[in-house]
């Protein structure tokens, strides 16, 4: 693996098959009076984005006065469905969740849907041809998040430029998107190659591994596209321990904007990051509400997002929130 699994993160990963309560009371089944009751099924806790994502969703909850039931799926799809399986059976009152991978999410949200529990996609979107699964997907626009690096890439690229990208967890929709928004951008110079791509799941762990491999395997790196921070700060580690100075030697863009990743952009040691915001846990409380009430809401909400060049991430870093 190439993650450690911690004592806490397995006493986590058991409240995924038993959906814990963790919030604002742990009410039992159901809900208690007008109290909404919310299954929340997360990805993970692979990345400093998502530890962020995860206590916006928890605090935001309790200040909202809902009873959050929380589950960690450590990044597997099947422990996802057998929380949203517990959900179902509890009868909470809506079901919120962040995909581990886009697809195979029919049979269970389906399940949802002839329960009459409303279901709200966070941060990422699935792959289904029924849209009627679920009632709304809040998050950012990963194609977008891919351009933002790719026009970066392209503005500062000077003569032939080799790039090696170090992607998200397979078959993920922000690993999918945000290789194809970059793609689409660099496809306007034909000198800028990516010569090496592989996943790093999302984790540092993950992007130093790959990115040892692939300084063994390719002669001329100047670039690094890391799908979130903390591959492109695992990669740092590996292109130090390599003899190069990173932001020099080799370039490196990421996505995310967390606190790790900015301090190593205000450093000079990360060259570019492409924001994406974990801040998702007050919209998605307003969005339950609406759900539950049976209003309508828009099917696709975006978060408001920018980008960071070294001096910006100097000015940006004191008001940090995540």
């Amino acid at each position: 693996m190439l993650k450690k699994i911690t004592t806490a993160a397995s006493v986590i990963a058991l409240c995924a098959l038993t959906a814990c309560g963790s919030g604002s009371g742990g009410a039992g089944t159901g809900s208690s009076g007008d109290t909404i009751t919310m299954g929340f099924a997360q990805v993970g806790a692979e990345s400093g984005w998502r530890t962020a994502n995860t206590k916006s969703v928890q605090d935001e909850a309790k200040a909202a006065g809902i009873d959050l039931k929380f589950s960690d799926a450590q990044q597997k799809q099947e422990n996802q469905i057998k929380a949203i399986r517990s959900y179902i059976q509890q009868k909470v009152k809506v079901i919120a969740f962040s995909p581990v991978v886009e697809t195979g999410w029919d049979t269970v949200l389906l399940e949802a849907k002839r329960a009459n529990i409303p279901v709200i996609l966070t941060d990422r979107s699935i792959d289904s041809d029924d849209k009627s699964l679920y009632k709304t997907f809040l998050g950012s626009d990963f194609v977008e998040e891919g351009r933002k690096a790719g026009d970066w890439m392209v503005a500062n690229a000077t003569g032939p430029t080799n790039v090696v990208e170090l992607q998200g967890t397979t078959g993920a929709a922000p690993a999918i998107d945000r290789k194809k928004g970059f793609e689409e951008k660099i496809a306007s110079k034909p000198d800028i190659k990516i010569v090496a791509s592989q996943t790093g799941d999302f984790t540092r762990s993950g992007g130093k591994q790959v990115m040892e491999a692939f300084l063994k395997s390719q002669p001329k790196i100047d670039v690094v596209y890391a799908h979130n921070d903390d591959m492109g700060l695992g990669a740092i580690e590996a292109i130090k321990a390599a003899g190069k100075v990173p932001g020099k030697d080799i370039k490196i863009i990421t996505v995310d904007a967390v606190k790790d990743g900015m301090t190593a952009l205000a450093g000079g040691e990360i060259n570019y990051i492409v924001e994406c915001n974990p801040l998702l846990g007050k919209q998605l409380m307003e969005l339950a509400k609406k759900v539950v009430k049976g209003e309508e809401v828009p099917a696709r909400v975006v978060t408001e997002e920018g980008t960071f060049t070294q001096e910006q991430a100097k000015a940006a870093l004191p008001q940090r929130q995540y």
